[in-house]
């Protein structure tokens, strides 16, 4: 398998996550958002949306979007599983998830931080400002649903999808400097999974790409 994906996506990361959990090789194939790599060569030929991560399989199929990568590898390699097997609880852990892939991480992703401010002319500080407004609405409700869900981990005592992904979600807000001391289990959870090499050895300063 081949991944595309930034050093500093933190959707990348997510994958990056699943596949060390899982214990599976990969070539990491690096594309470089800031450097527009994402609208050059084959890549921009196969991936139409322009995003990172992209999974190629050892067949040469693309796979696109995170989670479906994640629950694509779920689905392939079971063992250990990244969602449980009851469906009530299937389904809270990819409500949670998408708190923050569906619900956080859009509004501020790269795109449209720079829509923000090349496109409709605001100034850094504006642009932060909306940053930490969604990170903060967003992670208020993750810490509420983690209150009847968590153990070590996001969902019991094993890390899964939610912490796939809550983990690069708390590395950006800390990049952009959001207040956090508002968030104790998600902060306390954040660093349990850090002490997991599948977690602290796929951080973006881990990357072969890191700049």
């Amino acid at each position: 398998m081949k991944l595309y994906n930034y050093f500093r996506s933190s959707a990348s990361w997510r994958v990056r996550i699943g596949l060390a959990l899982k214990g599976l090789d990969y070539d990491y194939a690096p594309i470089h958002l800031q450097k527009n790599e994402q609208f050059a060569g084959a890549f921009a030929n196969q991936q139409v949306s322009h995003l990172v991560p992209a999974l190629v399989l050892d067949d040469g199929r693309w796979l696109s979007q995170s989670m479906a990568i994640l629950e694509y590898l779920d689905e392939t390699h079971p063992e250990p599983p990244l969602l449980p097997r009851d469906a009530v609880a299937r389904a809270q852990v990819r409500a949670l998830a998408q708190d923050i892939g569906c619900d956080i991480h859009p509004v501020n992703n790269l795109r449209v931080l720079r829509y923000l401010k090349n496109d409709l002319g605001q100034d850094q500080a504006t642009v932060d400002r909306w940053y930490r407004h969604w990170v903060a609405t967003g992670l208020a409700i993750v810490e509420q649903r983690l209150a009847g869900t968590a153990g070590e981990f996001c969902f019991g005592d094993t890390p899964g999808l939610a912490d796939c992904l809550l983990v690069p979600q708390v590395y950006n807000a800390q990049r952009f400097e959001c207040p956090l001391d508002g968030y104790p289990t998600v902060m306390r959870i954040n660093a349990a999974c850090l002490a997991l090499p599948a977690f602290s050895n796929t951080q973006p300063s881990a990357c072969p790409d890191a700049a």
